[in-house]
């Protein structure tokens, strides 16, 4: 009887832990890089230390303006953030998996072509992991926003 118990609780386990290693492999399945959807930038999305969801610009098709100079965040409103440059910068902050919605939310995204930072969630539209969905927002209102599509580089 003991045997018994003692089987059934270490399955218990191995069922317990095989569904937190699910949850963890579908919440990663956003780490990558994508073309964003004008396609002039490389963007990798990675987990950062607290378990949160960052994407960065890894690459820029276009880095430099016409002097050859490399592009900077001038339309940032902070004045001290203008020097910086746009290859390089993080433009998506702290985006949570949300495994009953399937989506990365409560995140923000950063548009240096006009300075602006949105809220912002993103997911894969109907399991399709190559193309991510991104969807950002003004004042807490998601309908107020747009929707991009960013395709995923194999």
């Amino acid at each position: 009887m003991k045997k018994i118990t003692w089987i059934t609780w270490c399955l218990g386990l191995v069922l317990i832990a095989s569904g937190f290693a699910i949850d963890a492999l579908v919440a990663d399945d956003v780490r990558g890089t994508y073309w964003n959807a004008e396609k002039t930038a490389h963007i990798r999305i990675y987990r950062a230390k607290n378990d949160k969801y960052y994407g960065k610009v890894e690459h820029l098709v276009e880095p430099n303006n016409a002097d050859g100079t490399p592009k900077k965040d001038i339309e940032n409103p902070d004045s001290k953030l203008r020097s910086r440059n746009r290859e390089g910068m993080v433009i998506m902050n702290s985006f949570e998996w949300n495994k009953d919605e399937n989506k990365w939310e409560d995140g923000t995204i950063y548009d240096p072509s006009n300075g602006k930072t949105y809220d912002g969630y993103m997911y894969f539209e109907g399991g399709n992991k190559s193309v991510l969905k991104l969807r950002g927002y003004v004042m807490g209102m998601t309908w107020l926003g747009r929707t991009s599509a960013w395709e995923r580089i194999k």
